[in-house]
C-alpha cells in the first residue's frame, strides 16, 4: 500500500476510534474543546551535546503549543551541565536518566503523576507525543491519555554502529514490536518518504499524518545571502551533526577530488559529534588540512555567515526524515546536493529545480564540479531553494502537530500531508 501523496485535509479525523475513555467522559468539556496540556517525549533535547534536528523540531513545535495557551512539559534524559528541571521557551524541562534508563525513568514517572507523585505530579495531559528516535518510550502502556508516535525515519541503516546483537533487538523493536504495540495510535512523521517506510513495516497509512519541519528566520543582522555575501573563491558548506551515518567522510572525498578541477576549494564543515577525530584523522590522510575548516558547534548567526558565503551546500548523509540543513542553506539562496537513498531528501529537496539528488560519490562529485563551475546554474537552482524555503515555518508546523494532537483529543486519526496556515 502507498502512503497518499496529496494533502489532506488539516486536521479532520479520517477515522473514529471506538468510544472515549471514561477519564475522557469524565473531563468531557475539556476533551472535546481544546487541549489543555501535552507531554512530549525524547531521548534528548536541543541542549545536549548529541542533540540534532528531531529535538529541534520537537521543542519548536512544543514552544508553537505554549504559544497557543498548552501547557507543555517535556521529559527527556539528563547529561552533564544539565539541570532536573528547566523551563525554556514555555516549555517545563523534565530531566532524568541517561542514554539508556531515560526510558524507564520516564515511564515510571508517567505512572507515579497519574497517582499524584513523583517528578510529573500534577500533569493530566491530554495528548502526549512518543519520539521514536529508533526505540520509542511506549507511553501508551502507561500514559492514560491519547498517544502519538513521532517518527522522523527508519532506522535500518544506522542500527549496525550500536554493534551485533544491540542493533538487531533495536531494529526488531523498531520495525516489529513497536508496530505492533502502537497499531491503534496515531503516528506523526516529517516527509512522505517517511510515511512510505512506515507503511512498508505496516503502519496502516490511515493512521500517519505528515506535518513538515519549519524554519527559523535569519537571525537579525545577518546578511541574508546574495552575490554580496558569497565568498570570493569555491566554497562548499556541510551543515550536520558529525556521526557515521551523516558520511561526512564523502564530502572530503569530494574535496580531495576536486583539489585539481576546482582551484581554491574551501570545505566548511559546521556541526560537532563524536565521531569528529575520526574525521579530522580522514582529512588529514587525504592531505586536506589546507583546504578543510571543522567549525564545530556554532551560534546561530555564525551558522548563517556561514551559509550565507557559501556557493554549494553538500549533505550526504545516509538516511534524513526531512533534511533541515538544507531549508536553512535555501534561505541563502545555496542549492545543496545529497542522495537519493537518504529517502527523506526526496521531500525537502526538488530534484533539479532547488538542489541535485544522485548515488553515489562519483556522482556527488560532479554534481558538485558542475554547480561550482556553472555560476548561471548555481544561482538558479539557489534562487528557486530560496522561494521553496519560504514555504515553511514553525508557526505552519506547530499549527499542522496542533491539529493532529487535537484530534486525538477527539479520538480520531489524521492522515495524509497536513498543511494549515499558521493563525
Amino acid at each position: 500500500m502507498r502512503f497518499p501523496t496529496e494533502p489532506g485535509t488539516p486536521g479532520v479525523a479520517v477515522r473514529r476510534r471506538g468510544s472515549l475513555s471514561a477519564r475522557a467522559r469524565r473531563r468531557g468539556a475539556d476533551t472535546i474543546s481544546g487541549m489543555k496540556e501535552v507531554l512530549l517525549l525524547c531521548w534528548r533535547d536541543t541542549g545536549h551535546p548529541q542533540g540534532g534536528g528531531s529535538e529541534r523540531y520537537l521543542e519548536q513545535v512544543g514552544a508553537e503549543l505554549a504559544a497557543r495557551g498548552v501547557g507543555v512539559t517535556l521529559r527527556t534524559a539528563r547529561y552533564p551541565g544539565s539541570a532536573r528541571f528547566e523551563r525554556r521557551g514555555g516549555i517545563d524541562i523534565s530531566r532524568a536518566g541517561g542514554r539508556f534508563t531515560v526510558y524507564p525513568r520516564a515511564l515510571a514517572a508517567i505512572a507515579l503523576a497519574r497517582l499524584g507523585i513523583g517528578s510529573l505530579r500534577g500533569m493530566r495531559p491530554d495528548a502526549v507525543v512518543d519520539t521514536q528516535n529508533g526505540v520509542p518510550f511506549f507511553a501508551t502502556l502507561v500514559a492514560g491519555a491519547p498517544v502519538t508516535v513521532l517518527v522522523h525515519h527508519g532506522h535500518r541503516e544506522q542500527w549496525p554502529v550500536a554493534g551485533r546483537v544491540l542493533g538487531r533487538v533495536g531494529w526488531w523493536v523498531e520495525s516489529r514490536l513497536s508496530p505492533r504495540v502502537h497499531r491503534r495510535n496515531q503516528v506523526l512523521t516529517v516527509s512522505l518518504p517517511s510515511a512510505e517506510e512506515l507503511v512498508s513495516l505496516g503502519v496502516s497509512a490511515e493512521r500517519i499524518a505528515v506535518v513538515r519541519n519549519g524554519v527559523d528566520e535569519v537571525p537579525a543582522g545577518v546578511e541574508v545571502g546574495g552575490p554580496h555575501t558569497r565568498a570570493a573563491g569555491p566554497r562548499v558548506v556541510v551543515l550536520s551533526r558529525l556521526v557515521p551515518h551523516k558520511q561526512i567522510e564523502d564530502a572530503l572525498e569530494v574535496a580531495h577530488r576536486l583539489r585539481a578541477r576546482v582551484p581554491g576549494l574551501r570545505l566548511d564543515i559546521v556541526g560537532g559529534g563524536w565521531w569528529e577525530p575520526n574525521l579530522r584523522a580522514r582529512a588529514a590522510e587525504l592531505g586536506l588540512a589546507d583546504q578543510v575548516r571543522f567549525h564545530g558547534h556554532v551560534e546561530e548567526a555564525r551558522k548563517h555567515e556561514l551559509l550565507s558565503r557559501a556557493w554549494v551546500h553538500l549533505l550526504p548523509s545516509r538516511k534524513e526524515g526531512w533534511g533541515l540543513a538544507v531549508v536553512e542553506a535555501a534561505q541563502h539562496g545555496v542549492p545543496t546536493v545529497g542522495y537519493h537513498s537518504s529517502r527523506g531528501l526526496t521531500d525537502s529537496i526538488v530534484d533539479g529545480v532547488t538542489g541535485v539528488l544522485v548515488d553515489d560519490v562519483g556522482q556527488l562529485t560532479a554534481a558538485v564540479a558542475d554547480l561550482l563551475t556553472d555560476p548561471e546554474q548555481r544561482r538558479l537552482l539557489g534562487e528557486k531553494a530560496r522561494a521553496r524555503a519560504a514555504e515553511f515555518s514553525w508557526p505552519q508546523c506547530g499549527a499542522g502537530v496542533y491539529a493532529v494532537l487535537t484530534a486525538t483529543t477527539r479520538n480520531a486519526h489524521t492522515t495524509g500531508l497536513v498543511q494549515p496556515s499558521p493563525e
